[in-house]
């Protein structure tokens, strides 16, 4: 009898013989009917993954891709029947494949399109209504804590990540600079949106996401820190969905 591992280890590696003792419901011989089904599989995956980092594979390359996807679908087999969540992994493996090591960007731009997808696919929420901000005097504000919604997801990157990635999806995007770049995810209604961050606004938003007070994220977010325009991003974006006093 032929064990799962021996099947799904063959399946997903074309370098594996096929699996002795594979026979159709007649009785017949079926290696290549299995020869089929593990090339449709290893396509089918490597297809998710391409759908799911459009930006990486126009970044390196069709035949990159498809090297750097063959070897992922082989280590890293789907540990769910929806396909909208294969890749979780896809950008740590990124940071340590040796022939890609010299973009040092790619994989945070996988970073960046793995969140998106995470923000389209989150629960759904109630946005905060921002006159419950404008009904606290400034001492309960202080010592409020802002909760953020399940779509909102930040990222922060040593390289100009929000500037690459619209250079490599967007016609005509300016060349990026060399620069750090903070970048918030938001879905104010059906689609995910990426938002280049001001100063501070990286560590404000990092320190309400730790469960600190406002008068703590302030104050971390420093003197440069411009708080009308992050709060406006965040009301705007359906970023926040409650506030505790």
């Amino acid at each position: 009898m032929i064990s799962q591992t021996a099947f799904r280890t063959a399946l997903l590696d074309a370098a594996q013989p096929i699996p002795e003792g594979l026979v159709d419901a007649q009785g017949q011989p079926a290696g290549a009917r299995y020869s089929v089904y593990r090339n449709n599989v290893a396509v089918s995956l490597s297809e998710a993954l391409e759908t799911g980092f459009p930006a990486v594979a126009k970044l390196i390359g069709p035949e990159n891709f498809a090297k750097a996807a063959g070897i992922f679908l082989r280590q890293s087999p789907p540990s769910s029947p929806l396909m909208m969540h294969y890749g979780a992994g896809f950008p740590a493996f990124l940071s340590g494949l040796e022939p890609l090591k010299s973009i040092g960007y790619l994989a945070d731009v996988a970073r960046l399109e793995l969140a998106l997808r995470k923000s389209y696919h989150a629960a759904d929420h109630t946005p905060l209504d921002p006159a419950r901000l404008q009904e606290l005097d400034e001492d309960q504000l202080m010592g409020a804590r802002l909760v953020l919604a399940p779509s909102a997801i930040m990222l922060r990157s040593q390289w100009p990540l929000q500037s690459i990635y619209r250079f490599t999806m967007t016609e005509g995007a300016p060349q990026p600079t060399a620069q750090p770049e903070d970048i918030l995810i938001t879905r104010p209604e059906f689609d995910p949106e990426p938002h280049l961050l001001p100063t501070g606004a990286g560590d404000f938003i990092e320190s309400i996401a730790k469960g600190q007070s406002f008068g703590e994220a302030l104050t971390h977010a420093g003197e440069d820190f411009d708080l009308g325009a992050t709060l406006g991003l965040l009301l705007h974006g359906s970023a926040l969905t409650d506030i505790h006093l």
